[in-house]
């Protein structure tokens, strides 16, 4: 029965769907997009239904459920996670997959339920839920299970969860709905209020990718962006610097800064001291950002260390959850 019952671990972002699989390692990595036509029936998931989004005919929606880090449109994320959980290979006949999620830290009762019962419609046999920071600290390689403090920020699509870690317990954790998505939005609205350009979020996420910056690089660089002119509605081109993005965002990266400071003010001075000397590690998309560390660095005079796989820092640490479950059970909720 054990070969035919699958174990998997879900990290469940708003923009990236990570899925672990007992024994394999990660299986799946997609973002987290559905397209949908008229009759609700699903065209597209995942890459496919990215390279939609903005292209569409009127009839086919295409739809991210997750916003901040939690679901927003119910029936939608169940159809989404449905497909994710039978391509990843957890669904086998009449056989179905044990499954754990991760959830934002400052998720509410009602919205964890929300995912514990999609998961079980998607077709789970049984769903338990790890805290994100947990389980980023785990998939980074935190060494939580020590008397000694540990931190992480883990910086996704929808939150930005810090916690502050010591015997396989939360000692500190904030929780904020300012993370890569607000860098998105910042962009899309500097271009609008500097250059009359609209831009969807796709581009605004290529811009992100290629020349976004927290702190200033060593050669500034340069990108052509296409957009549509605000003033005469035609296609419109525009050149655009890498000091420009770095200030459009410097208001979001602020934000996460402030987290960053709230959470190391609520921290025990014990713990505080081994975080001076073991530093912060980064974990999430958003640690991607180039530059993010140093800026973290610069700001706080703390040394910033980003994970050897931040994008799937979660997915690895609920599998390591899974594959040792005897050391980490304290670590479910």
């Amino acid at each position: 029965m054990g070969f035919f019952n699958k174990e998997l671990a879900i990290d469940l972002g708003t923009a990236n769907t990570v899925v672990y699989m007992k024994n394999k390692g990660i299986v799946l990595r997609e973002p987290s997009i559905i397209a949908l036509n008229a009759k609700n029936k699903v065209v597209a998931v995942g890459e496919e239904a990215k390279r939609m989004a903005g292209r569409t005919p009127f009839e086919i929606k295409v739809i991210r459920p997750l916003r901040d880090g939690v679901i927003a449109d119910f029936d939608v994320a169940e159809k989404m996670l449905d497909y994710f959980i039978t391509k990843a290979g957890g669904k086998r006949g009449i056989f179905r997959p044990r499954v754990l999620i991760g959830i934002p830290s400052g998720i509410t009762q009602v919205e964890k339920k929300a995912v514990i019962e999609a998961s079980t419609l998607a077709g789970a046999k049984e769903t338990l839920v790890i805290e994100e920071p947990m389980a980023a600290a785990i998939g980074a390689g935190l060494p939580i299970t020590e008397a000694r403090g540990s931190m992480i920020v883990d910086i996704g699509g929808g939150t930005t969860e810090i916690a502050v870690i010591s015997l396989k317990g939360i000692v500190v954790v904030k929780s904020s709905r300012i993370a890569g998505d607000e860098i998105n939005e910042s962009l899309i609205t500097y271009l609008r209020r500097e250059y009359s350009l609209l831009i969807g979020e796709t581009t605004a996420e290529q811009i992100k990718i290629q020349i976004g910056n927290a702190y200033p690089l060593g050669q500034e660089e340069m990108m052509e962006i296409r957009g549509r002119d605000l003033i005469d509605g035609l296609p419109k081109s525009i050149q655009i610097t890498s000091e420009e993005i770095r200030k459009a965002s410097q208001s979001i990266i602020e934000e996460i800064l402030d987290t960053i400071k709230s959470a190391l003010e609520s921290t025990p001075p014990e713990l505080s001291a081994d975080i001076m000397d073991r530093g912060i590690m980064l974990s999430g998309g958003g640690a991607l950002y180039r530059n993010i560390d140093k800026f973290i660095t610069q700001r706080t005079g703390i040394l910033v260390t980003i994970a050897d796989d931040p994008l799937s820092s979660v997915a690895l640490g609920a599998g390591k959850v899974l594959e040792d479950i005897k050391i980490f059970r304290d670590t479910i909720i």
